[in-house]
């Protein structure tokens, strides 16, 4: 986020929200112009809940809490970052926030979290504030997961939020009763939509409660900083990548960025953290060469204390390159 709105000159916006366990939390989303940007993590990630994982009781009730008080305050445009989350409530939580009920079967009003999702017997969304909901959200989703099911959130990124196997088989019923719910009250079918698992089920969420877009996150971000007026005149691009492999062609940032600059004929260095199985696929979309930091065979925690100075040599070293080729004459 700091970077992002380095390149665009944007601001934080500090506030209290909801947490993953709806404790008061600080929280900010990011702000530009009339764009707000609000990255899910900020209230609801993975980081803040510590050693107590659970994502049957965690909720996403703040991140809508950031939309609203964006909206509130003069955004006429809202960019979501999925990702990072401690959350499985398929967006239920945020949702709530903006002003959508959700019943029991008795007709008793609650806020579900990843273990209640298979309590909603009805939901009304008349509540929901008009103006969020006519308002153009983006949701940045950087994984094609179905909402449920063998490669739906919970079997694929629940255990990494604390849930063992029945925790697991719980939570892909609810949202698979979710689904059911969003489709007859909402008329909305997310249940196969891909990206629909992204961040326990939020992109579901956004897609049916807020009729957002969702989309690759490095083409939001590409075009949210103006990248192809920044490629005219240029003759070298730069990007990087904490691990480049195989998956890496699947909507990661060298991949995009190799893309856009590849269709105007400017070739691209990646400089990455590791260079995984698969890494060379990526030359098929438009990187030319990619160089690792990594000088030396250590483990992580020691590579990590000293990426700064494996950076600047790497770095040095693809430019003396650059300039034995005669780039820098361009440069």
């Amino acid at each position: 986020m700091d970077s992002f709105l380095e390149c665009i000159a944007g601001e934080k916006v500090a506030l209290d929200v909801a947490g993953p366990y709806f404790s008061r939390v600080h929280s900010f989303y990011g702000s530009f112009g009339k764009t707000a940007i609000v990255e899910m993590a900020a209230a609801a990630g993975l980081p803040m809940v510590g050693d107590e994982k659970d994502p049957t009781r965690t909720t996403t009730y703040g991140v809508g809490e950031l939309m609203r008080h964006a909206l509130e305050h003069g955004a006429n445009k809202i960019i979501l970052a999925l990702g990072g989350s401690a959350t499985n409530d398929g967006g239920c939580g945020a949702a709530a926030a903006c002003g959508v009920r959700f019943y029991d079967a008795r007709g008793e009003a609650f806020i579900p979290v990843g273990g209640t999702l298979k309590d909603i017997a009805r939901m009304d969304a008349s509540e929901l504030d008009r103006t969020l909901a006519a308002l153009p959200i983006i949701t940045m989703c950087d994984i094609d997961n179905p909402l449920c099911g063998k490669a739906g959130a919970a079997a694929v990124f629940g255990p990494q939020k604390g849930a063992d196997e029945a925790m697991v088989l719980r939570l892909d019923a609810g949202l698979a009763h979710l689904a059911d719910v969003l489709e007859r009250d909402c008329g909305a079918a997310v249940r196969d939509l891909v990206g629909a698992g992204a961040a326990g089920g939020m992109g579901a969420g956004m897609a049916a409660f807020f009729k957002s877009r969702l989309q690759m996150g490095i083409e939001t971000v590409l075009d949210t900083v103006g990248f192809e007026e920044k490629l005219s005149g240029a003759d070298l691009v730069f990007t990087g990548e904490g691990r480049l492999d195989g998956q890496s062609r699947r909507g990661k940032v060298a991949a995009g960025v190799a893309r856009r600059a590849g269709a105007r004929g400017v070739p691209v260095i990646a400089i990455v953290g590791d260079i995984g199985e698969g890494a060379e696929t990526i030359y098929e979309l438009g990187v030319t060469a990619v160089f690792s930091i990594n000088r030396v065979a250590i483990p992580y925690e020691q590579a990590r204390l000293r990426s700064r100075r494996d950076l600047r040599a790497t770095a040095e070293d693809v430019l003396r390159l650059c300039r034995s080729l005669e780039i820098q004459r361009k440069l």
